[in-house]
């Protein structure tokens, strides 16, 4: 349930998360004991100020901590002030290449650079990228990827391989520290499950800065969420990671919603209504599949954390509906069992009220009430200076 933890009589589900800096992006805290983020990118032109802020505003909606755009050219670190200002959550500025981008970025108010210092150029062109991203406030994310490794590294590992991602990582780890510059997390991205989990289980053992993770190009929504949920999620599991991005060949939306989905299974961050339900068979007493998919769209727009289990029939029924905050088990002649905080609480007639009406109402007055308490505990315990924009959850 939403307010109870079990892990001090369920040991086999505490998680216990790498010890790490913590960085600031704008005012998201990302590593440390600060929340996992979840971060997305967007695919619009970013020259297109309106439609770039249209797709950040939806992805905000959606839920995403921090949010990645593009800058391949002057035209979009131009439009990047305006970008930046519209927007409630903070912008990371993605560069490659081009170190005057990365200037022109860090001025324009971006929160973060995705950067590979290697790429930049010249040494002094990485010490004006750095002395803009200081001068800014600007954190910096070292982005590794294994489609991108340096030659010299691809010659001398043949391929690559976890060694050379994480000899690639440590490089421009050491770029940045012989600055004097800290403010900053790092990827080995590769779209190998195996390749990224274990440059990242390295990268893990030789520094204590950020983890952003991520299974770059993993593919469509179904593919792509698979990848990423066994790659991560191995990695999230074994405390690896403080940011995630799920990337994917589909609206950004999507990938909000699979990294949330993501981190709520494994119980490290907890956002809207968790839904725990049957495949149906010949029991059931209702339809499961109709009824959970008209669910999830009906409550996508509840916030609260909360599980909801909705079972066809009384074979593991009331089991589930013990751990969860409402459930529904099927009955016989269109009577139905309800359950509120673990206990039996009544009976639903379909004869007078239908299922989904009647657990969105309870979600709804559950979610009220949840939220009321926790405005009320929050205002007892708030600190002078007041929370981050992320509540741990």
């Amino acid at each position: 349930m939403h307010d109870k933890d079990h892990t001090h009589v369920r040991p086999w589900r505490m998680i216990s998360r790498r010890k790490t800096r913590q960085i600031m992006v704008g005012n998201v805290p990302v590593g440390g004991d600060a929340p996992i983020t979840v971060q997305t990118m967007t695919n619009t032109l970013t020259s297109d100020a309106k439609a770039t802020i249209e797709q950040i505003r939806q992805v905000e909606e959606a839920g995403a901590d921090i949010v990645r755009v593009s800058c391949p050219d002057e035209d979009s670190t131009k439009a990047l002030k305006e970008i930046v200002a519209a927007s409630r959550v903070p912008i990371v500025a993605d560069i490659h290449f081009h170190y005057k981008r990365a200037i022109e970025a860090a001025v324009a108010g971006a929160a973060c650079l995705r950067i590979n210092p290697g790429n930049i150029g010249s040494p002094e062109r990485v010490r004006e990228v750095i002395k803009a991203a200081k001068d800014n406030n600007c954190s910096i994310r070292i982005g590794v990827n294994a489609g991108s490794l340096e030659r010299d590294l691809l010659e001398q590992y043949a391929e690559p391989c976890p060694d050379a991602m994480v000899e690639s990582a440590m490089r421009h780890i050491r770029i940045l520290e012989d600055h004097d510059f800290f403010n900053f997390k790092i990827s080995c991205k590769a779209s190998d499950v195996f390749l990224a989990c274990a440059a990242y289980q390295q990268l893990a053992d030789r520094c204590d800065y950020p983890i952003h993770l991520g299974i770059t190009e993993a593919g469509g929504l179904r593919g792509g969420t698979v990848k990423s949920a066994i790659g991560m999620g191995s990695l999230l599991w074994a405390g690896i990671g403080d940011t995630i991005r799920v990337s994917l060949s589909a609206d950004p939306v999507e990938e909000v919603r699979v990294g949330f989905e993501l981190l709520k299974s494994l119980g490290l961050r907890h956002r809207g209504v968790n839904i725990i339900s049957c495949p149906s068979c010949a029991r059931q007493q209702f339809n499961v599949i109709e009824t959970v998919q008209l669910l999830e769209e009906r409550l996508a727009h509840v916030t609260t954390p909360m599980t909801v289990s909705i079972i066809g029939c009384v074979v593991n029924g009331p089991g589930e509906a013990l751990m969860t905050d409402i459930g529904l088990t099927g009955g016989g002649r269109g009577t139905h069992q309800i359950y509120l905080g673990g206990g039996v609480a009544h009976r639903l007639q379909e004869k007078d009220e239908s299922i989904l009406d009647h657990i969105v109402k309870l979600v709804e007055d559950k979610a009220a009430q949840i939220d009321a308490e926790t405005a009320a505990q929050a205002q007892a315990e708030a600190p002078k200076d007041g929370p981050n924009r992320i509540e741990a959850a």
